[in-house]
């Protein structure tokens, strides 16, 4: 996947504000599809994961205190979201940079931090929606970009382990968007009947 997905990642970026701008402060004990985790702990992730790759872009690395979860508020969400599109604006996507994250001694390019941060960001704006018993169905530029990069993610024994990035994938009908979540672990039928 060659193509520069900056424009894909800041609409994804935007869809995922626009869900996130919806969630009250009543909300943020609501579970989430990820395991164990409230929506109050996906927010802070997602804060601290947009300032953590941010900070790798702009520095060539980052420690992995910088990835570390921000408390969610709205100001904490915007702030860092503008931080990382800038950060990703402003990198040359062919430099390797190690994200300790995707890979503890392996620089990677930009453009691999950049495909999964798009994914990430997708799969994780259906998560706050299915958290608030809505459905999302992202773009189908976004959708078929997430289950390109979704098949490319082994279902090994490491999905099992406790702070594994996903749960093991599960076979569901359909294709595209269903079965891309359904590779992460995803049951989109969940949401449906939740809302």
């Amino acid at each position: 996947m060659s193509r520069d997905l900056r424009p894909l990642h800041r609409q994804a970026l935007q869809a995922a504000g626009e869900r996130v701008r919806r969630v009250r402060d009543g909300d943020l004990l609501l579970a989430t599809p990820c395991a164990g985790w409230t929506l109050a702990d996906l927010l802070a992730h997602l804060v601290g994961q947009h300032r953590g790759f941010a900070a790798a872009l702009r520095d060539g690395t980052a420690a992995p205190e910088a990835y570390r979860p921000v408390p969610f508020t709205q100001d904490a969400w915007a702030s860092s979201a503008d931080e990382l599109t800038e950060a990703f604006a402003a990198a040359d996507l062919d430099r390797p940079v190690l994200q300790l994250e995707l890979h503890p001694t392996r620089p990677l390019p930009g453009s691999f931090l950049l495909g999964a941060q798009l994914l990430d960001t997708v799969v994780h704006t259906w998560d706050v929606a299915a958290s608030l018993g809505e459905s999302y169905v992202p773009p189908p530029a976004h959708q078929q970009v997430v289950l390109e990069l979704a098949e490319r993610i082994p279902d090994g024994a490491e999905r099992r382990s406790e702070g594994a990035a996903f749960a093991p994938a599960r076979a569901v009908p359909g294709d595209g968007w269903d079965r891309a979540l359904g590779l992460l672990g995803r049951d989109p039928a969940s949401v449906t009947a939740a809302g």
